[in-house]
């Protein structure tokens, strides 16, 4: 499991990750004035409601959301800079997926997802999919065009500034699991920390990388540093429900 975990990250993700990310994403893009709008939403107030499989998939569905809405600005100049946009053949109600798609093919680096054998496919993805790799070279020139139009080294710097300080700010502070009693004991939730290499410390200040600490008043929460956080979230003792982040 752990190693599906890696490869969904490293090479895209199951089609109904993109679908929820789109759903996310259309609640929460920004909307623009009426007079300044180049690229267009529609109106998804009729779509179902999401379904997740696990608290895996509802956590990548909402990061990848975020992720594009962090970076809605960027996306939308690459999509009309590579003239993928406006398409007529995609109505605007595929937009917010069209977004969100693209922000993985970019953070991918331009390379094509892998399609896994178990993987239930979506119509709409593979359609978003398709008409995004014919026009990949002209969105990777984009995205290199507006890099140097900002002189920006990377697409970090086109975070909006509010946000990159919360960011500075979240990724400063430690993160918190709670174990889940009803699958796993403290008692074995350390010998497994343990034998990963994890020292247990008493408190947040002796933090030293691979530490860990029990929280004071809640014996059942285990705090860690932030820096490890993708490498805890990628543990098989967080993927089987036995930590559960806060």
């Amino acid at each position: 499991e752990k190693g599906m975990v890696t490869q969904i990250k490293k090479n895209g993700y199951p089609d109904s990750i993109y679908i929820n990310a789109a759903k996310i994403f259309q609640d929460i893009h920004t909307e623009k004035r009426t007079d300044t709008v180049q690229v267009r939403y529609g109106d998804n107030s009729e779509s179902p409601t999401m379904a997740f499989t696990d608290e895996h998939s509802k956590r990548v569905s909402y990061e990848l959301a975020f992720n594009a809405l962090k970076y809605q600005d960027l996306l939308e100049e690459i999509l009309l800079d590579s003239k993928a946009y406006p398409c007529y053949s995609i109505p605007d109600e595929l937009t917010s997926l069209l977004v969100v798609m693209l922000y993985d093919l970019q953070d991918r680096k331009f390379q094509e997802r892998k399609i896994f054998a178990e993987e239930k496919l979506v119509a709409e993805v593979q359609e978003i999919g398709n008409y995004l790799y014919r026009y990949m070279i002209k969105l990777a020139a984009a995205l290199a065009r507006c890099r140097i139009k900002y002189d920006a080294l990377s697409i970090e710097y086109f975070v909006p500034e509010t946000i990159w300080k919360q960011e500075q700010r979240a990724s400063a502070l430690p993160i918190c699991f709670w174990i889940n009693t009803l699958k796993i004991s403290l008692e074995d939730v350390t010998r497994y920390l343990e034998m990963k290499g994890f020292t247990k410390v008493e408190s947040v200040s002796d933090f030293d990388h691979y530490t860990y600490a029990v929280d004071q008043h809640c014996h059942d929460v285990l705090v860690f540093p932030s820096s490890l956080r993708e490498e805890l979230l990628n543990l098989e003792i967080f993927v089987d429900c036995k930590l559960l982040l806060q």
